[in-house]
């Protein structure tokens, strides 16, 4: 019977890869199945591997081992460098379709430093093996292919460039499971961070990390954006701990508030509620925390394309160089003819401009990135109205109150 992994990959392109490999790095690989059994080879087993498995007891097989490593490379969603049983090392490429380990490519054995006594005196011991049969085992070494560390982290990477493509879905999962890792790895350390912290109130909510959230993505930094999220939902993983269904109401406000800021920073409303609508619908599937948290960080990548990427491209550059200037400084007082200034046009063509590309004009997309601070600075704090006022670039009380209540429908106290 024909093995899954051939059926998916041609037999000859895997062998003409492995040969290909082989005389280049000279360093043995094989193809394997999905339960580490061996399909294909290049390069000889090692005298070395021989005289070991004779002491080596069946539960600890070398085919279990690759089988398990191979899974283990898949969850983690990159190639993994292990050791053996016999403390030799190798390293494993998953070979994935829809989720589903079809089989790997391993690579090894080697070594990274010269043989010595200790590389056996703790197997001996481990696997009962006679000293004569160690001996053997220790003249056999100096032949194993040995590379520097860095030399394996170039040989490994070779061999996901070489591989990644031979399963579309294989490369895809790939990198979902390793960004998904990454991002666990980054609330992790935030959690450990709120822990180490005594003074946390886990009833004190970060606003100020979130209100540097809306900040980022309104300026299209995707990469701070993602961390902010990524602190906050550390923070909630600390505050709540791992409840699913409390995590998932967290998300659905953080949706929200990004829904905001993403149409304050220029999206569309109908694009922006139809992304909304969809992560919500989405939510009701999610049964797990880390697809929970991926879902939430993808969300800002389409967000922020909606906000920059459905700009005219001739004015693309331009409008998102004014909004992200508009976000950092619409705090104090700003005119059409400075940002006009930061973007080398002429005030009345940028005028022009920028409200072809955004729908709003200068002014009104100014006030409406004053008035959603304000909201947040309303409804987290007990800062006077007048201070808010002030703190959001408004000249007065009196004028801040007009405005409030054309975007809302309400004034600043009856919002509070």
């Amino acid at each position: 019977m024909q093995p899954i992994l051939y059926t998916i990959i041609k037999q000859q392109s895997l062998h003409e890869l492995l040969e290909t490999f082989y005389q280049c790095i000279g360093l043995p690989i094989q193809v394997l199945d999905e339960n580490g059994e061996v399909l294909d080879t290049f390069g000889e087993s090692h005298s070395y591997c021989k005289i070991f498995k004779k002491f080596l007891p069946p539960p600890e097989s070398c085919i279990k081992l690759h089988s398990n490593a191979s899974k283990l490379a898949m969850s983690l969603g990159e190639t993994y460098i292990f050791a053996c049983h016999s403390n030799l090392n190798h390293i494993v490429f998953p070979l994935v379709n829809n989720n589903l380990l079809l089989g790997s490519i391993l690579a090894g054995p080697f070594l990274m430093d010269t043989p010595d006594s200790l590389l056996l005196s703790d197997i001996a011991s481990k696997y009962d093996i006679p000293t004569v049969n160690i001996l053997e085992m220790y003249e056999e070494a100096s032949s194993l292919p040995s590379f520097e560390p860095s030399k394996v982290t170039y040989i490994s990477r070779m061999l996901y460039y070489m591989c990644s493509g031979l399963v579309t879905d294989s490369k895809n999962q790939f990198v979902l499971n390793h960004n998904k890792l990454s991002q666990q790895s980054r609330i992790n350390e935030s959690i450990q961070m709120y822990k180490a912290n005594h003074m946390v109130n886990k009833k004190a909510y970060p606003y100020e990390k979130e209100k540097a959230l809306i900040t980022k993505l309104k300026t299209g930094d995707t990469e701070k954006s993602k961390a902010l999220l990524n602190d906050l939902l550390g923070y909630v993983f600390f505050a709540e701990g791992n409840n699913l269904e409390v995590v998932k109401t967290r998300a659905m406000e953080l949706s929200s508030l990004l829904s905001r800021a993403a149409i304050e920073g220029g999206a569309t409303s109908d694009s922006i509620l139809k992304i909304n609508n969809q992560f919500l619908m989405d939510l009701q599937d999610i049964n797990t925390l880390d697809n929970l948290c991926y879902k939430l960080q993808e969300t800002i990548d389409v967000f922020t394309e909606c906000m920059f990427n459905y700009l005219p491209s001739k004015s693309n550059e331009i409008t998102k160089k004014a909004i992200r200037y508009i976000s950092k400084n619409f705090s104090r007082p700003l005119t059409l003819e400075e940002v006009a200034g930061h973007v080398h046009l002429n005030p009345s063509y940028f005028s022009t401009l920028f409200k072809q590309s955004t729908g709003s004009s200068f002014k009104e997309y100014l006030n409406m990135v004053r008035i959603e601070e304000s909201k947040r600075l309303l409804s987290n704090t007990d800062y006077s109205i007048i201070d808010i006022a002030l703190a959001t670039g408004f000249e007065d009380q009196s004028y801040f109150s007009k405005v409030f209540k054309k975007y809302t429908g309400l004034t600043p106290k009856q919002y509070r």
